[in-house]
């Protein structure tokens, strides 16, 4: 039964759960509202591509591109990437809870209101993305890069940032950010800090 379901053509709403698609272009579909949970997503191209609803709960997305697709409220939680490419992509209210996530982009993505609480966010790249009302508590995030990015009332509660980089980022109306996770991280004379908090003595850091 799965696998005939699993041949179904693309479509709103199709039913893709612990199917296999990977390695396939999928550029410019309508896949809103679609069920991939537990699926293999490795390799495929979803660029363009309409996802909001979509479920993701699980699935492998190694080396995925997701690059200027619509994922509006879309659910990733305790999913799989590596080195795979979420670039202008839509993300608002999405659900990345608990993912592990390595290398992965999502440079000039807009993720207002998402949850990434307690994901692995390992060397990420969030370059000028809109994370404004983002929860990253205890979230992990070393290495990961914010330069550029909106994180106006994003939750940094108990988020672990080991040379994340804020260079050129406003941290002024970040909330729940700690002087040691400061101390940690990276940034320099252009990041904004709320006013409890001081510049580190290392900033900038070296390479």
């Amino acid at each position: 039964m799965v696998a005939a379901r699993c041949k179904d053509k693309a479509a709103a709403g199709v039913d893709w759960a612990r199917c296999n698609v990977q390695m396939i272009h999928l550029e410019d579909v309508d896949l809103s509202g679609a069920n991939l949970a537990g699926a293999f997503v490795s390799g495929t191209v979803l660029e363009g591509s309409k996802l909001a609803g979509a479920n993701f709960q699980m699935a492998e997305l190694v080396r995925t591109s997701f690059k200027g697709a619509d994922m509006t409220g879309a659910n990733f939680e305790k999913a799989l990437s590596a080195r795979s490419a979420f670039d202008s992509a839509m993300l608002r209210n999405a659900r990345l809870h608990k993912v592990e996530f390595h290398r992965v982009s999502f440079a000039g993505a807009d993720l207002t209101g998402a949850d990434l609480s307690e994901g692995d966010f390992i060397r990420n790249d969030f370059t000028r993305a809109r994370l404004d009302g983002v929860n990253l508590r205890r979230a992990t995030m070393p290495r990961a890069i914010f330069q550029g990015a909106s994180v106006k009332n994003a939750s940094f509660k108990g988020a672990y940032m080991y040379r994340a980089r804020f260079e050129g980022t406003d941290l002024s109306a970040a909330k729940d950010l700690t002087q040691d996770q400061l101390n940690d991280a990276c940034g320099d004379n252009s990041t904004k800090l709320p006013p409890e908090l001081t510049k580190p003595s290392h900033w900038p850091c070296q390479d």
